[in-house]
């Protein structure tokens, strides 16, 4: 599906529960955007400089999450799983108050945030959406780690994940958001090794993670009661957190990406060379006399630049 004009929530909505790696309860709410706002996260526990704006710039830490901070070195964590629901349900203007330094974990997925998200009326605001038009590959490499983006006429994620745990093991999918079905990348929890738990833990992390929002594997076995959702849990969760980190960009991407052993920092530092490759890509808006003929043909869709 493609978007002509930015979206935002009608009306209020809520989340509550506690931070995966703080263990602090919270309470998020999201708020109607404007044309010019995007995403934007407001800390209501702070009455100065609590604005932070989700922008691939203001990523400051992406140890088993990612972090915005601004100027003023405050802080909102693990707002990937939030970015990629928002990308989901197509909104792309919110204000989102938090009364802490973290997003809820929920249950590990976009699940929870998607479900309300499909309950709640969105409001069409006068702007067009913007979209990163990908001319030329583009490709980083980080030791045994790579990702590159190819032209596409959609946004298409081809995920390959290898574990020497013989339970998550070899993994690899191709998802392209345009055009499949997303249940199983939507529910898809983050995971953990058994083994790196306390590791994770002397690191300060992980304080209030649970059997009920993560998946955690031994060397034989899931341990979770009702075990994996869907065959490729491990690599689904991974295409949605890129998804979740690549909306930091402040585009819906138009491109192919092949990630190799990727994570929140190769996705940040791919959104850096990425937008600073200026001559391998062209922001589009879409038309929408345009988009209503190519919905009813066999042929690729159309942009009008700068429609």
């Amino acid at each position: 599906m493609k978007h002509i004009f930015l979206k935002t929530v009608k009306k209020p909505v809520s989340f509550s529960g506690v931070g995966l790696h703080s263990g602090v309860n919270s309470k998020v709410n999201i708020l109607p955007g404007n044309e010019d706002n995007g995403i934007v996260f407001k800390r209501i526990d702070l009455s100065n400089n609590n604005l932070i704006e989700a922008n691939f710039k203001n990523v400051s830490s992406t140890t088993l999450s990612t972090t915005l901070q601004n100027k003023h070195g405050v802080r909102v964590s693990t707002v990937e799983h939030l970015l990629a629901a928002l990308y989901i349900a197509g909104i792309g203007s919110a204000i989102i108050e938090i009364n802490s330094e973290e997003v809820p974990i929920m249950d590990g997925s976009a699940k929870n945030f998607l479900e309300v998200f499909r309950k709640t009326e969105l409001k069409q605001l006068n702007k067009k959406v913007e979209y990163l038009k990908v001319l030329e590959t583009i490709e980083l490499t980080e030791g045994n780690r790579l990702i590159k983006i190819s032209p596409k006429d959609s946004f298409e994620v081809d995920f390959e994940l290898k574990y020497k745990n013989k339970i998550i093991g070899n993994q690899r999918n191709l998802i392209n958001f345009n055009s499949d079905n997303l249940k199983a990348v939507e529910e898809s929890r983050t995971f953990c090794l058994y083994d790196d738990i306390q590791k994770i833990k002397k690191m300060g992390l992980a304080k209030g993670g649970n059997l009920e929002n993560a998946v955690v594997v031994n060397e034989e076995k899931v341990i979770n009661k009702n075990g994996l959702r869907n065959d490729k849990e491990f690599v689904n969760h991974k295409i949605l957190d890129l998804a979740g980190d690549f909306l930091l960009s402040g585009f819906r991407i138009l491109g192919k990406v092949y990630c190799h052993q990727g994570g929140h920092q190769l996705s940040n530092l791919f959104l850096h060379k990425l937008i600073k490759s200026k001559s391998k890509y062209k922001i589009l808006k879409f038309d929408e006399n345009i988009v209503k003929e190519s919905q009813t043909s066999k042929t690729h869709f159309k942009l009008a630049a700068n429609a």
